[in-house]
């Protein structure tokens, strides 16, 4: 029972809408209903600029940190139970129930995920995305790449057990698809480069 209660907490503990409710608290307006449409900390940025900003990310990667800390330490690190918590806890982020299943993209949580899990991949995989925005300067091409690439370096640096490989692209897979918008205007070429005035963002 107690690895089912885990993930269980866990898609709680990602589903706190921290974005959506520092919005309200501080301009009393649904963040959805601006920008992106997105609870996620850039969506957050457009209403109450950078402090807003790093305010919903810290608390939005603490979440991914506190689920997997957690599940560790309920299931005696089985590894198993950790890579369910990785998941519900990014698709409590990306699909909370108290807004409807409308949330975020899953960014923020992923990288408190990933940096619980392996922290040695989660600097390879920032190092990817900057490199990535550098050369083209789509912060969505960024982290779909690093996104893209974490569990493949999971697999070949660390070889660690085979549910925490696979609960790692799960959760890469559930945070490309909610870029379905950013990868459909990069096809087009209609997706805001960095440093040019954004007119949405799915980020």
């Amino acid at each position: 029972m107690v690895g089912p209660l885990t993930t269980f907490a866990a898609y709680l503990l990602g589903s706190i809408p921290f974005g959506y409710l520092i919005v309200r608290w501080h301009r009393g307006v649904d963040v959805r209903s601006t920008g992106s449409g997105s609870i996620g900390a850039t969506n957050v940025m457009r209403n109450l600029g950078l402090p807003g900003f790093a305010m919903t990310f810290l608390l939005d990667f603490g979440k991914g940190v506190a689920a997997i800390m957690l599940a560790s330490r309920w299931t005696g690190n089985d590894p198993r139970w950790v890579a369910a918590a990785a998941v519900a806890s990014i698709s409590g982020h990306c699909f909370p129930v108290w807004l409807k299943f409308r949330g975020g993209k899953g960014v923020a949580t992923a990288a408190g995920v990933f940096t619980v899990i392996a922290p040695f991949q989660v600097l390879w995989i920032l190092l990817v995305f900057a490199i990535v925005v550098a050369i083209w300067r789509y912060i969505s091409l960024g982290s779909i790449t690093a996104m893209t690439a974490f569990p493949i370096l999971l697999y070949i640096q660390s070889r660690p057990p085979s549910p925490i490989v696979l609960g790692s692209a799960v959760c890469a897979a559930i945070m490309i698809v909610r870029h379905h918008a950013n990868i459909r205007r990069l096809l087009k070429g209609t997706e805001n480069r960095l440093g040019r005035k954004p007119v949405t963002s799915d980020q």
